[in-house]
């Protein structure tokens, strides 16, 4: 993920001259109903002015903007973000389309405010946040009610303890339009539902009321049991509700729903009293408190004449021009995101676009492409006739077609191009026909490296080996395999048998090259003098485990390591390469590890050692001294071997790829690189 600390770099700005130091100059994309409202709402601030409208349109363009002649309207968005009198963006467009125009719009230096939902889910808007943070920007959510201060009166109010505990909220937002399946709201390839359009607002409240009861901005929900209909037309959520629990057994129960009438209020029950929101939403009613035990209601005030949008526009102004923090952070939009996901997956509801089987597209919706800045290195493999990235993304790490091909495309834009899947990977194959469906959407098999791996305990054995390979051929939508490599050895059978197995493989086109993985050294020297001896292809590459921090128990049964001296003097010797798993010892190197926890057992069994702890606090000190982080420092010791070495990555998210990345940016001396693995005192 991203850093969410919502900052934006003010030197990216641009500026020209304005009347108002304070006043920004907007630019609308997407001219529905909502953009009007927001139009409207600048006529009503100084810290605004609207320049540009922009429609698909132009006659639409021009007939919204015939109320403000001072815009200039546009019939395509991209002539509005090419205008260099606009500071900032507020993008209106439905759901789909807002990952685009915000990643457009960063590139051209925009200010970004973009309605809610920010993205379709959660991971659309990591990637977002990456874009904008790259590009420093200025981004935040529309949430009209957020900016109110009616809604800061509430978390005021819970906050400052005057409703005692928090318990429960009731929070809903609905109306029934009746059936318009081809209509923004119930449409599937529009986004539409209750829980994305309107459900987020209820969420949104529950998080906050949560977070204020503990101190908090917000607070994210630890578990989430949904219920739903799934119109029988469209596919879409037209109502819902769920039930949230918080730290510390804060409840929350909220509905939502574009064919349900509903009361639409918001109520919060604590231990001292309850307080009911009459209008949260529109924030035009009361907020009303009755104390336990009391018959009498009390009307809290709040100060509020300016109308609704108009605190959002200030409040996007400050956050940009003064440099305050948003109201809505990007921890908070992606806190958000992520509940209204689960509530979406406990309903089993996907939306078209979002199925194993769909072309889900880029966050640019570009054509993927190596980024001119790339900075990847590369390494080559006998019978591999492509450049193979020294890193080597897992296949398997993220759980949908959307989280991967995030993670995918990132990768590919930042040089990668050799990925790891295996037959194991899954126990229904989902793994290696996800991975399949995104090479066969972005059309790179030329362009990518293939690893698939088989044969794992207990089917190590020919046959297996043959009945997987054609198995996940066949997942993977694919005619053959750059590398093939076994996953484990069984010792009762001999090499020669898989050897020649592969070989029969090799000549019908479906393998280019082979290796094995966790096999010890001397039964890797038997397949190389077997090979040699009955003219066959050998072994190119091993894969087995190497990292800075040793492997003091094996991660899991059979697997093996190449951290010895005699060892890496094996490698060093033959030229071996070896494709080395686990290269950052599970996250040893990051503050996930230290003696007092012992959550993640596999973490700590397997590495918790006197040391490897020294080697981590040398690591960390040398990595001060040359400003970047202890997993660089880690990453570079694998890559620099006196073998081909390459290494094997499962980033969990876009940070944790760009942390891996930042390996090939460092060059360790033979000083270095014996000091860390402790070989010698003093650097």
């Amino acid at each position: 993920m991203v850093k969410m600390n919502g900052s934006c770099d003010m030197s990216r700005k641009l500026f020209l001259p304005m009347s108002t130091p304070s006043s920004l100059r907007w630019g609308i994309i997407g001219l529905g109903a909502i953009a009007k409202t927001f139009a409207e709402a600048l006529d009503h601030t100084s810290v605004g002015t609207l320049v540009a409208v922009a429609s698909r349109s132009l006659d639409k363009a021009r007939d919204f903007g015939a109320r403000w002649p001072q815009a200039v309207a546009y019939g395509s968005y991209q002539e509005l973000l090419d205008d260099e009198n606009v500071e900032a963006v507020y993008i209106a467009t439905p759901h789909p389309q807002h990952a685009e125009w915000v990643v457009k719009a960063a590139e051209a230096g925009k200010h970004i405010l973009c309605e809610k939902p920010i993205t379709l889910n959660a991971v659309e808007a990591e990637g977002v946040f990456h874009v904008v943070q790259r590009a420093g920007v200025c981004l935040m959510e529309a949430f009209m009610y957020r900016c109110h201060p009616q809604t800061l009166k509430i978390a005021e109010v819970v906050r400052d303890g005057k409703l005692g505990d928090i318990r429960l909220v009731e929070a809903g937002f609905a109306f029934d339009q009746g059936p318009k399946p081809e209509g923004r709201h119930q449409a599937n390839e529009l986004g539409g539902g209750g829980i994305l359009d309107v459900g987020c607002y209820p969420m949104s409240m529950a998080r906050i009321v949560a977070g204020a009861a503990k101190g908090q901005a917000f607070a994210d929900p630890v578990e989430i049991k949904g219920l739903g209909h799934l119109d029988e037309v469209t596919g879409v959520d037209t109502w819902a509700a769920a039930v949230l629990k918080f730290p510390g057994d804060i409840l929350a129960q909220i509905a939502t729903g574009v064919r349900l009438n509903h009361r639409n209020d918001v109520r919060i029950y604590g231990g001292a009293g309850t307080l009911t929101v009459t209008s949260p939403w529109f924030c035009n009613g009361e907020l009303l408190f009755q104390a336990r035990g009391s018959t009498e209601v009390e009307k809290i005030a709040y100060d509020a004449p300016k109308p609704l949008y108009v605190y959002e526009i200030e409040a996007f102004a400050a956050y940009v021009k003064e440099g305050k923090a948003p109201v809505i952070s990007w921890a908070d939009t992606l806190g958000n995101m992520c509940s209204l996901d689960r509530w979406r997956q406990e309903l089993s509801f996907l939306y078209q676009i979002e199925l194993p089987t769909s072309n889900w597209p880029t966050v640019d919706r570009r054509p993927l492409r190596r980024s001119a800045t790339a900075r990847m290195a590369y390494g080559e493999l006998e019978g591999v006739k492509k450049p193979i990235s020294k890193l080597i993304l897992g296949t398997m790490m993220r759980p949908n077609l959307p989280a991967r091909s995030i993670l995918f495309d990132e990768f590919v834009r930042e040089g990668g191009n050799a990925f790891d899947t295996a037959w194991i990977y899954s126990a229904d194959g989902s793994a290696e026909r996800t991975f399949g469906q995104w090479v066969r959407n972005r059309d790179v098999r030329d362009e990518v490296v293939v690893i698939v791996k088989g044969a794992h305990t207990p089917s190590c054995d020919p046959v297996n080996l043959e009945r997987q390979f054609e198995q996940s051929l066949d997942r993977l939508g694919m005619v053959s395999a750059d590398i093939y490599v076994m996953h484990r050895d069984n010792t009762e059978i001999p090499v020669g048998e898989f050897v020649d197995v592969i070989n029969r493989r090799i000549k019908t086109g479906e393998i280019n090259a082979y290796g094995f993985s966790n096999w010890t050294l001397e039964r890797v020297d038997e397949a190389l003098e077997y090979a040699g001896a009955n003219g066959l292809v050998p072994p190119v590459c091993i894969s087995n485990q190497l990292s800075l921090a040793r492997m003091v128990k094996a991660l899991w049964v059979d697997c093996l390591s190449v951290g010895a001296p005699e060892a890496q003097e094996w490698l060093a010797k033959r030229q071996m390469a070896n494709l080395a798993w686990s290269s950052q010892a599970r996250g040893f190197f990051t503050d996930r590890s230290a003696l007092h926890l012992k959550e993640d057992k596999l973490l700590s069994e397997s590495f918790y050692a006197e040391d490897n702890f020294e080697r981590k606090a040398r690591a960390y000190e040398l990595a001060a001294a040359k400003g970047v982080l202890p997993v660089h420092i880690a990453g570079s010791y694998v890559l620099q071997r006196s073998f081909p070495s390459f290494s094997l990555i499962g980033p969990q998210n876009l940070h944790e790829l760009h942390s891996n990345l930042g390996a090939l940016d460092l060059t360790l001396t033979p000083a270095e690189m014996a000091w860390l693995n402790l070989e010698t005192e003093k650097l």
